[in-house]
């Protein structure tokens, strides 16, 4: 996942996706420090975050620097819009306190993150924390100014000081929302609505991971279970097929007992984004999502339309895996279980390496040197240790470096999170170093389409060089899972959540019973139930009550498109030329220079146009026939 720096000025908010969390493994020689305090794990593994500060008294001496420039917001913007010249002095000081706020930051979050039990940091990360907040409130009169400056204005400004040009997008992206901000008064009583807005959202969390009262299950081996979410998660997968329909059965049927209630606590969400979108003048609940990034609604409508158009290869996916695991019938619970027998395979940190340097060749040299400099120049944190927190991102740092959290354990998995971490990072820093710090950071729609496609590039580099048949049916068959959970769920959950807004604007209250039936509908459709492809019976109705994502109103659908994107610039590098790649580092590039449509459109992928889809099932489709040619030939050697 990319983790978010903190920018007042851009009009653009950035991304995060799963957390993957990598379980702890010393086979082939991978060194274990996570019962080690942080001081005893060897330098070179740990990132340097003395590139921040050197040492915590330069942290102290900034955030004293940084208080006082908050304390000036007032008397510094006095008169800012006056002039281009009184214009350009409040931005560049806006500019300097974000990077200094930004730097402080990441000095006390990412020790925070190394150390999760030390309060100190904890301490230091929440002062930083309200310090962005007391700069939020003091920059209020903003927006207003700028639209009251308008367009005509600040272009004879851009004339008379070129020094204005790396605000330019920002101050346009102001105006260009000028018919849905509202009147100061209005905006400060609107934006209190924020002290109770995440209620239902957090009321949802607490039932679910920690008031539910979890049911219990004895399964095949005589042991009883309880199903907590975390217990649930792993047992799904369990190799007995009866097991599986067991505990899928009883965790989803006890989670329905307290439907009405999640369903009420959605209403209420929902119903707020409906109140916001009302409130500053949007058509619909989408408009009002997708409008500040300039995206049209079509992107969102034409994603579910490719989708439907290309279940086809999902379905032939489903029934390979039926084939692997030797079922009469094929069910909803069977999509958790490994389909390919249990291959062991360990890489040692420097063997990923030199997988992943190999994997991204095509990027060309300027990019190999930057894989180089982030491992010999410590920008990864790579074992875990005691009180470390778990999962892997990257946070990109203008000025600095990116910084990458991995919890390496030398599995198949962690060297693709780790070739993932790295696309962030290499996004983040091609960014900041073409960009000004004002234009640097992307939006969340193009936020996952670096990480992935350094995903893609490292799964055809390992089907290119492995030999061993059963470890590419594993490769394969775990990144079209990948796939699978990605583009095809993200988008049965993109369309449920269009179906529930619908609902609300309809004027309608949201039930349990029309969000079953709702859900259930679309997952039959989407996994191919009347075709005859996967039996899913009506207990998993009630899934879209553990979605946190609905409260994060029309999020998810960026998962999709972000892949989507990624393997359409992935095919086009690999089988193009120099021109290819150069138009993807440019996309890298281009941060939050322009809208993210624009962008993408500059590097040959049109999101408002079929083709990109196309040429993503394509590839989806072809790996799916070159995994059951693999199982030919295991079959025929007698190894399946």
């Amino acid at each position: 996942m990319a983790k978010s720096k903190l920018f007042l000025l851009v009009c653009i908010v950035s991304a995060s996706a799963p957390l993957m969390v990598q379980s702890q493994n010393n086979d082939g020689g991978i060194p274990d420090y996570s019962m080690k305090d942080r001081k005893d794990v060897p330098i070179e593994y740990t990132w340097k975050i003395e590139d921040i500060y050197p040492n915590k008294e330069a942290f102290i001496a900034e955030k004293q620097v940084v208080t006082a420039n908050i304390a000036a917001i007032e008397e510094k913007s006095k008169g800012w819009t006056s002039s281009a010249k009184n214009m350009l002095a409040f931005l560049d000081f806006m500019t300097q306190v974000n990077l200094k706020s930004s730097k402080l930051y990441a000095y006390a979050s990412h020790q925070a993150d190394m150390d999760m039990g030390n309060q100190e940091l904890q301490k230091m990360q929440g002062e930083i924390q309200m310090m962005f907040v007391q700069m939020g409130s003091k920059l209020s009169f903003f927006n207003d100014d700028v639209l009251t400056l308008g367009q005509a204005k600040f272009s004879e400004y851009l004339k008379q000081e070129p020094g204005l040009q790396p605000y330019a997008f920002s101050i346009h992206c102001i105006l260009y929302m000028k018919d849905h901000v509202l009147p100061g008064d209005q905006q400060r009583i609107t934006s209190l609505t924020g002290l109770f807005g995440g209620t239902g959202r957090d009321a949802s969390t607490i039932l679910n991971d920690l008031e539910l009262p979890p049911a219990e299950v004895t399964l095949s081996d005589g042991k009883k279970y309880t199903l907590n979410y975390a217990n649930y998660m792993a047992l799904r997968a369990s190799k007995n097929p009866d097991d599986r329909t067991l505990v899928m059965k009883t965790f989803w049927e006890n989670q329905k007992k307290f439907e009405n209630t999640q369903a009420t606590l959605l209403d209420g969400e929902i119903k707020k984004h409906y109140f916001n979108a009302q409130v500053y003048k949007y058509d619909d609940c989408l408009t009002a999502r997708l409008f500040g990034d300039s995206i049209p609604t079509a992107v969102y409508y034409n994603l579910i339309k490719q989708v439907h158009e290309n279940l086809a290869p999902l379905h032939r996916f489903l029934k390979l895996k039926q084939e692997l695991l030797k079922l009469p019938k094929f069910r909803y619970e069977d999509v958790y279980a490994s389909a390919v027998p249990s291959v062991s395979k360990t890489y040692s940190y420097e063997e990923a390496k030199k997988i992943i340097a190999d994997a991204m060749k095509p990027m060309g040299a300027k990019y190999g040197e930057l894989l180089n400099e982030a491992y010999t120049k410590r920008w990864i944190d790579v074992y875990p240790n005691k009180g470390k927190e778990s999962g892997a991102y990257s946070a990109g740092l203008y000025g600095v470096h990116p910084y990458i959290k991995l919890n390496y354990n030398g599995n198949y998995n962690a060297l693709s999170t780790m070739a993932h971490e790295l696309g962030h990072s290499m996004h983040s820093w091609f960014s900041n170093n073409k960009q000004h710090s004002n234009n640097a950071e992307y939006a969340t729609f193009l936020a996952e389409i670096a990480s992935t496609f350094n995903e893609n590039m490292l799964m055809r580099q390992m089907l290119k060089t492995e030999q061993d048949d059963l470890f590419k049916l594993f490769i394969l068959d775990n990144y079209l899972d990948g796939v699978r959970g990605t583009i095809y769920r993200q988008t049965l959950f993109a369309e449920f959540e269009l179906a529930i807004h619908k609902k609300v604007e309809s004027g309608q209250k949201l039930t349990a019973d029309f969000m079953d039936e709702t859900y259930l509908k679309l997952t039959k459709e989407y996994y191919g139930a009347d075709a005859g492809v996967t039996q899913v019976d009506d207990y998993i109705q009630c899934e879209w009550s553990r979605i946190p994502h609905f409260y994060m109103n029309y999020y998810v659908f960026q998962y999709s498109t972000g892949l989507i994107a990624s393997l359409a610039l992935s095919d086009m590098v690999l089988n193009g030329g120099e021109k290819e790649r150069d138009r993807y580092i440019e996309m890298l590039s281009a941060g939050g220079s322009d809208f993210p449509i624009a962008i993408l459109k500059k590097a040959g992928v049109d999101m408002t146009q079929p083709e990109p889809y196309k040429a993503a099932f394509k590839q989806f489709d072809l790996m799916v026939t070159e995994m059951e040619q693999i199982v030919a030939r295991l079959k025929k050697a007698g190894k399946l």
